[in-house]
């Protein structure tokens, strides 16, 4: 069967699918985009997806495309229609179709896409310790907008799979690390705190990552926002990474170097768990 897309207003088979050439998100990257979990039928934290979306837009000047609760409706039309128990939904919203100009109108009609698909996920306790190198964060400077414009985020990924990594840590020129290319990264110290980068322009503020916080804080962990070296997370007790896809996952390796003893931390293997327990009992239906 024919997975179904959402394309300005028409469902459609996603095969069938296209925007106009002169849609400035093919042109420019000119948009922003949300990918949201879903387990069980269940997405997880679908407003804190829409409030960034809104933010997004709104930093970029871009109507929103229909009314929150109209998005809410069509976010649950694909994941019915596309039989999604577990797996992903994207959407993005483009400024919208005009002859190809660097300038554009004050008044644009936004483009609204959506998709989804079923992806299988490790369970709570099955995810094994994975690999990312290192590579210089190369972005533009506001990375807390989702926008649609990732081509240094799909080179430092690449460059991660031809390492045979699962994900590129980004390095600012000072030697910290910023985030993954399609993930917030964190480590814990070897006296139990739990460190991860504050949420300012220098990196997106991710949903699960504000998620995986309160579950911490709900445990009484200590929560440091701060940068860190890739030396000092080889150094410490365990490093992990979170993403709507990739969750909570733990990281073994950085450039071939062990963290601590190279295996899944109990931290970050004890977030996994309430993750998954938290979208059971909080997530959207």
């Amino acid at each position: 069967m024919s997975r179904i897309a959402y394309v300005n207003g028409r469902y459609i088979p996603q095969h069938q699918a296209g925007v106009s050439i002169d849609d400035r998100g093919y042109q420019f990257g000119d948009g922003v985009y949300e990918v949201v979990t879903i387990i069980n039928g269940r997405m997880a934290d679908e407003d804190w997806h829409l409030d960034r979306l809104e933010f997004s837009l709104g930093e970029l000047v871009i109507a929103m495309p229909m009314s929150r609760a109209a998005l809410k409706i069509v976010i649950r039309n694909i994941i019915r229609m596309n039989g999604i128990s577990t797996g992903l939904i994207y959407f993005q919203v483009t400024r919208g179709v005009m002859r190809r100009d660097h300038a554009f109108p004050a008044l644009m009609k936004p483009q609204l896409v959506m998709t989804a698909k079923t992806m299988k996920f490790p369970g709570p306790d099955s995810a094994r310790p994975v690999k990312v190198i290192t590579v210089p964060d190369q972005r533009w400077r506001r990375r807390d907008i989702k926008t649609t414009q990732l081509l240094p985020n799909c080179l430092a990924k690449t460059k991660a799979v031809e390492a045979g990594a699962y994900e590129a840590w980004m390095v600012d020129d000072d030697g910290y690390v910023t985030e993954g290319s399609s993930s917030n990264a964190w480590i814990v110290t070897k006296e139990g705190e739990l460190i991860t980068r504050p949420t300012t322009y220098d990196i997106l503020s991710g949903i699960t990552r504000k998620t995986v916080m309160a579950i911490a804080a709900e445990r009484n962990l200590k929560i440091v926002e701060r940068a860190f070296t890739p030396e000092e997370a080889i150094a410490g007790a365990e490093a992990f990474m979170t993403s709507a896809s990739s969750i909570v996952t733990p990281i073994g390796l950085i450039n071939d170097s062990p963290v601590a003893d190279g295996e899944a931390g109990p931290v970050a293997m004890a977030l996994r768990h309430a993750y998954f327990d938290h979208v059971g009992k909080n997530a959207a239906e």
